[in-house]
């Protein structure tokens, strides 16, 4: 079983889906970390040092990578679904569920975020919901392909997205 959580960054795909991995007993990666780790360097560093273009490459190649191991959440970065094939790489090899918690949410969470985002650096709240809200509707064409959508925050119970995951699995 291979799940990929996709969605803005600040939607909750790491937090999800470290629950969802434990309540399946299987392993959970987050394909930023997973980056840092592959290429010795801080997603922020990559950006510096090589641009979207080359950070982009190597999330593509990881997403690769992690898309051959077995038993997995995947949570990835909110621009990976949205570059070269790598949703169709996504929908082919598990399920992809796409987060979509409200704008405003998003916005509240990356203010309060410790994590240093490269894309969102030094923006005012309301600077930041018109980039958010730019962003989603230019990833809104990937995100859609997802196989389950979940939207709004009262969706977000690890274990009703199990229960949609394993009704959806049993239909394929």
């Amino acid at each position: 079983m291979r799940i990929y959580l996709i969605g803005y960054m600040g939607c909750g795909k790491s937090t999800i889906g470290r629950k969802i991995a434990d309540l399946l007993k299987i392993s959970f990666v987050d394909l930023d970390k997973y980056i840092e780790e592959r290429y010795f360097k801080s997603v922020p560093a990559i950006f510096a040092e090589e641009g979207e273009k080359g950070f982009r490459e190597k999330e593509r190649s990881s997403l690769f990578e992690v898309s051959q191991f077995e038993d997995v959440v995947v949570g990835t970065g909110g621009g990976a679904p949205c570059f070269f094939d790598n949703m169709q790489v996504m929908n082919n090899n598990g399920i992809t569920v796409y987060i979509a918690p409200d704008t405003d949410i998003l916005a509240t969470r990356l203010l309060k975020s410790k994590t240093e985002r490269p894309l969102i650096v030094g923006k005012s709240r309301e600077e930041l919901i018109a980039f958010i809200n730019d962003a989603l509707l230019k990833r809104a064409p990937f995100y859609e392909k997802s196989k389950i959508i979940i939207r709004g925050e009262n969706n977000l119970d690890p274990q009703h997205l199990i229960d949609m995951i394993c009704q959806f699995e049993s239909k394929d």
